[in-house]
């Protein structure tokens, strides 16, 4: 066995928080996930400043914000910096062997710094988001056989909880209490086919021999099951670890890049908006005897923390470049304090809005009329109101200004740092929107 510590990252795309059973769902989806939690650190209020998937990852390897680094869109011509941090190539020069299993580099060539090897079983998929946790641990699992013996940093990427949501027919019971799926009375998707992604699922995936899905609380049992069967591929590989004896010497994280709507604020089955929903992600850490098994830590972080955390935790450098701050001290118990008063964070691909959020409220910004009809100004307390159903615009003007000059004097001070003229999403706009009303137009 190596000396030096590996890693084991299991990301997982569009994970919601709030559907885990260690973060207080009550359905039974995440019983592998949850004893994960049990046997390490969980983190309660993680935040992610970028969505959706590329400015989210981007955030990840290099510990910076979004701002930062300039990739703020899944989409568009934004390319990472060659002089940008980022972490993989740290461990590759540190002597470890990197290994992603993953299909994000076929995208943007920048996922793929620093890693010897590049397995990508997506290939084999018309549509490569629709690989199984399955597929991906059949070769992730082998990698850890031949590997073993040397140090390694690997990064599994998984994506059974995005849509379409496929899961195996067995999982779907355990979440659809019966009901008639396809009931042309119900109505509870109607907001759905306004939008392009639901346009294009209602022509695809929503579309079943007995006619079109109808009912709201059927997709949301097929995301429930989705994350079951992933819970049962993340167990699968744990134990793939036990058996091949690298547990006790494996720093293992489960994270994800971002939630899901599952109807909320007119959201349906879908990663955009910057409520809790979308932007906050579970992050678990577990280390045998290095890490205490069943800490939950309150403190509000973000992930361009991570990067620095998973650095400290072996003994590598952290880049000045990188933005975020070490969780390591947090994870271990060296310290109680800490954690982020503010978190800021944007969407440029289906619409274009900055937030800035406190452990009480949060302040949304639209820097272009939304097409879905969203106010430009949002103000939530999300202590009375977690759901951010209730926009106190209005009712707390004062704060409501107090809140949006913050925000608008972080994003001068940082452009004037970074030297750029203008806030990208004054210049750009929300990317994929564009895209769409240039060939064609918003339906609804």
């Amino acid at each position: 066995m190596p000396d030096r510590p590996n890693v084991l990252i299991l990301a997982v795309d569009t994970l919601r928080a709030s559907r885990l059973g260690c973060y207080g769902y009550t359905r039974p989806t995440s019983p592998h996930i949850d004893a994960l939690a049990s046997e390490g650190v969980l983190a309660e209020a993680v935040f992610s400043p970028a969505i959706p998937t590329f400015p989210s990852f981007t955030t990840f390897y290099t510990g910076q914000h979004p701002l930062t680094h300039g990739v703020l869109a899944h989409g568009g011509p934004a390319q990472l910096a060659r002089e940008a941090p980022h972490l993989v190539p740290i461990f590759l020069e540190a002597g470890y062997t990197t290994c992603a299993v993953d299909n994000l580099m076929r995208e943007r060539l920048w996922f793929g710094r620093g890693y010897e090897f590049y397995i990508d079983p997506g290939m084999r998929r018309t549509l490569s988001l629709t690989v199984t946790c399955e597929e991906l641990n059949a070769r992730a699992i082998e990698w850890l056989r031949h590997h073993r013996d040397e140090p390694f940093f690997l990064f599994v990427h998984y994506w059974d909880p995005h849509t379409p949501y496929l899961p195996p027919a067995h999982y779907v019971p355990l979440f659809y209490d019966g009901g008639q799926p396809t009931d042309p009375n119900n109505h509870s998707l109607d907001g759905m086919w306004a939008h392009p992604n639901g346009m294009i699922a209602r022509d695809s995936w929503l579309r079943t021999p007995q006619g079109l899905i109808t009912d709201a609380n059927y997709v949301a049992a097929l995301y429930d099951a989705e994350i079951r069967y992933l819970d049962d591929g993340i167990g699968q590989i744990l134990h793939a670890l036990d058996e091949l004896r690298l547990a006790e010497n494996t720093l293992v994280l489960l994270m994800a890049d971002h939630g899901e709507s599952m109807t909320e604020h007119g959201i349906y089955f879908d990663h955009f908006g910057l409520y809790d929903c979308t932007i906050q992600v579970p992050f678990l850490a577990r280390w045998p005897g290095r890490l205490p098994a069943g800490t939950r830590l309150p403190q509000m972080v973000q992930t361009t923390d991570w990067a620095p955390t998973i650095l400290e935790a072996v003994g590598l450098p952290v880049p000045e470049a990188m933005e975020g701050e070490s969780l390591w001290p947090l994870l271990t118990g060296e310290a109680t304090g800490g954690g982020r008063e503010r978190i800021i964070s944007v969407e440029a691909t289906w619409q274009a809005k900055w937030s800035l959020r406190t452990t009480r409220y949060k302040f949304i910004l639209d820097r272009e009329r939304d097409a879905d009809g969203a106010p430009r100004h949002e103000l939530y307390d999300l202590a009375a109101d977690p759901g951010e159903t209730i926009n106190l615009v209005e009712a707390q003007p004062g704060l409501a200004a107090e809140m949006e000059a913050e925000l608008e004097a972080w994003i001068a001070r940082r452009l004037h740092e970074l030297g750029k003229a203008e806030d990208p999403l004054i210049a750009e706009g929300a990317v994929l929107k564009s895209t769409w009303m240039l060939h064609g137009g918003w339906v609804g």
